[in-house]
């Protein structure tokens, strides 16, 4: 069994990250303005957020062509690739994944299995980097699927904002009632429903310093209900300096967790808004290998 994985850009991995793992990585279109930008290939992150500060309409994203997907499955598989597995960002954020599976028969000669996440960013890419590695140590398809089900279920997230304008307007948050009035005096915390995977806003902070605080002790409890060792990331929408510096603080008072620092770029940015930054973590598949 020689086996492809294929992701798309919202993993937000390095090019180091994606040349040693040997994944393919497909771009999410932002439109701005009325232009289309290849997330990671026509605009950086940086570009984007100082667009989206002069923006005359506000953004969106779209899928990328199904025709070009069936295109890299059928070009995977004419490589000699008998299975391509597809892993993508959450079916309740975007349609691409249940636009993949409806069409994934049409290849000819492989078998495409697609991966609904149930996340995105630097989380997903660690589910991918995950079976990259197996898939290059021989692991069939349904060991893959089977480990990666079990590291996705190890996934937890919070997400603080400055106003829920962006995933109103996308449609992307499920409650948004009783959560919008009053966002300029407020900074609502946002997660992933473990139960129905969507966002949902569930708290309402007075200042971004208590923030910080809530979800500090919110990682704290949930460290305190696992049994093995966490990797996590603070993750930053154009707002580095903040990022590195609750890095900095995290990292004093959780010395026992795998830090990293990851970002979200211009599809993720577009509904949760710049400066909009994240605590993220995971089961250390590093230290427990």
């Amino acid at each position: 069994m020689k086996i492809a994985v294929v992701t798309d850009s919202t993993a937000y991995l390095t090019p180091a990250q994606v040349q040693a793992a040997g994944v393919t990585v497909v771009p999410i279109p932002v439109i701005l303005d009325g232009n289309v930008y290849d997330e990671g290939k026509d605009i950086t992150s940086a570009a984007f957020y100082e667009k989206l500060r002069g923006a005359k309409t506000f953004p969106n994203t779209s899928q990328p062509p199904l025709g070009e997907m069936l295109k890299l499955y059928q070009n995977l598989a004419n490589e000699g690739y008998d299975t391509i597995l597809s892993i993508h960002l959450a079916s309740t954020i975007s349609g691409f994944v249940n636009t993949l599976k409806a069409a994934a028969s049409e290849v000819q000669n492989a078998k495409v299995v697609v991966y609904d996440s149930q996340i995105t960013v630097i989380l997903m890419g660690e589910l991918v980097l995950t079976a990259a590695r197996m898939a290059q140590a021989g692991a069939d398809i349904d060991t893959i699927v089977a480990a990666l089900d079990d590291l996705r279920a190890t996934i937890g997230e919070y997400f603080i904002v400055n106003d829920l304008q962006n995933l109103v307007r996308g449609g992307r948050l499920s409650n948004a009632a009783g959560f919008i009035g009053g966002m300029l005096k407020i900074k609502p915390l946002l997660t992933f429903d473990d139960d129905s995977h969507k966002i949902v806003a569930f708290e309402k902070i007075r200042s971004l310093k208590k923030a910080y605080g809530r979800v500090e002790d919110l990682f704290e409890a949930a460290l305190a209900t696992v049994d093995y060792p966490v990797k996590a990331w603070i993750i930053d929408a154009n707002d580095p300096e903040a990022g590195d510096a609750w890095l900095a603080e995290m990292q004093a008072r959780f010395p026992a967790v795998n830090w990293g620092r990851s970002y979200f770029g211009p599809v993720i940015g577009t509904h949760l808004g710049e400066k909009a930054i994240a605590l993220a973590w995971i089961r250390d598949q590093a230290a427990t290998r």
